[in-house]
């Protein structure tokens, strides 16, 4: 028996996109006072197949409320790019097929990735206790560093609780007064921990049948990066994947408050979709997300990142089946350590993670050869069906 957030989760996940990633919207600007309609075409950059049935769903997601869509895919045929929509309400400006956008928790993948290196290193193990690594840090209210594993960190059965859920973080990132007052406020990755461990954890760390995705885990991990090397992690990511990797349009922008060009607007409705106006989001601090979900990059580095990784460019093949070894979380879809593993209806599966911040909602898929790989991205943060833009792409034409 899972707790009932793992039904929230899961309905996220399992499409491999958004609401479990970092924050719910949060930061914005002036509101858009009038909304064109939705534009349901499509601009490509690079044609090589049909896509039709991607093409379709592209559409129906702009038809169904978001601004604009973005998706780049890559299979036998070669890459094809598509968008759907604008990047900017005011003008009409349509997205691009280069467009950097914030992931949001699709950072998890990156951090994983670092941790599992250090282990192939010698300089870790999966097995240390957090509080081997982070000695004093994680305790209180039932949690007990002593008893819980880097490994449990990254596939979310520590227990620990999400800061993300905790009622002051949402009113200061999630409502109109919130972001108003917040947006530009830095947060040290010590306080969300601290936030976290106010709160009792959802349950005893490894416990059996057990499993709650939390962002406090990911910010634990990146700490333990950052005390095994000395460096801050977003370095390592650097160093040890976007350099080698030539991922010349993914960053770790830490306080950084804007997205480098070539991008999109993002927005956010702030309150109920249906009454609520929309909102420019775009410019935010995104230290209240920290590792758990800053990065910036776009749909061409993403697919390459997620080759690399599960064709084994990244990680020695010991290192690499422990992260595809997953946890069961629902009908369809199990999670590793910092991947995610989804079974489409035609059977096939996909790789990836799923990414939501404000204004932003970003989804991946590749497949475990890494043959065929698509990433896409909303420009807003409450509509669309990115289930039918994944089931399009991998068991459509």
């Amino acid at each position: 028996m899972r707790t009932t957030a793992v039904a929230v989760v899961a309905a996220a996940l399992s499409v491999v996109l958004a609401a479990p990633a970092v924050a719910a919207p949060a930061v914005a600007a002036p509101a858009v006072a009038a909304l064109p309609g939705p534009e349901a075409g499509t601009g490509n950059a690079t044609d090589t197949g049909d896509h039709r049935a991607t093409r379709q769903a592209l559409q129906a997601a702009v038809a169904a409320g978001v601004p604009g869509v973005t998706a780049t895919a890559r299979d036998r045929r070669g890459t094809w790019s598509a968008t759907a929509g604008v990047g900017d309400l005011r003008t009409g400006q349509k997205r691009s097929p280069h467009d950097r956008y914030r992931v949001g928790s699709i950072t998890k993948t990156f951090v994983a990735t670092v941790l599992l290196q250090l282990e192939a290193e010698g300089r870790l193990s999966l097995d240390d206790t957090v509080d081997t690594r982070l000695p004093g840090l994680v305790t209180g209210n039932g949690h007990d560093g002593t008893r819980i594993t880097l490994r449990q960190l990254l596939n979310h059965t520590s227990g620990i609780f999400d800061y993300t859920a905790d009622e002051d973080y949402r009113r200061a990132y999630s409502t109109k007064e919130g972001f108003f007052e917040h947006r530009y406020d830095t947060r040290a990755p010590e306080d969300l921990v601290r936030v976290a461990l106010a709160h009792e954890p959802y349950f005893e760390p490894g416990a059996p049948e057990k499993w709650m995705y939390s962002n406090t885990n990911y910010v634990l991990a990146a700490l333990v990066i950052e005390k095994a090397t000395g460096r801050p992690y977003g370095e390592e990511v650097h160093r040890r994947i976007i350099e080698p990797l030539h991922l010349t349009a993914t960053s770790v922008p830490g306080t950084r408050v804007s997205l480098p060009r070539p991008s999109s607007r993002a927005y956010s409705k702030l309150g109920p979709p249906a009454t609520e106006p929309t909102y420019d989001v775009t410019r935010l601090n995104p230290s209240r997300a920290f590792s758990a979900g800053e990065m910036i990059s776009d749909s061409k580095d993403l697919n390459r990142f997620y080759r690399a990784l599960l064709t084994g460019r990244l990680l020695p093949a010991e290192q690499l089946d422990e992260m595809t070894t997953t946890v069961p979380v629902t009908t369809g879809m199990d999670y590793g350590l910092g991947l995610m593993k989804v079974t489409l209806s035609c059977g096939t599966n996909v790789w990836g993670h799923s990414g939501g911040i404000s204004g932003s909602r970003t989804g991946t898929g590749t497949t475990k050869d890494g043959r065929h790989s698509l990433a896409f991205n909303f420009n807003g943060d409450w509509a669309g069906n990115s289930t039918a833009i994944m089931e399009a792409e991998f068991c459509g034409d």
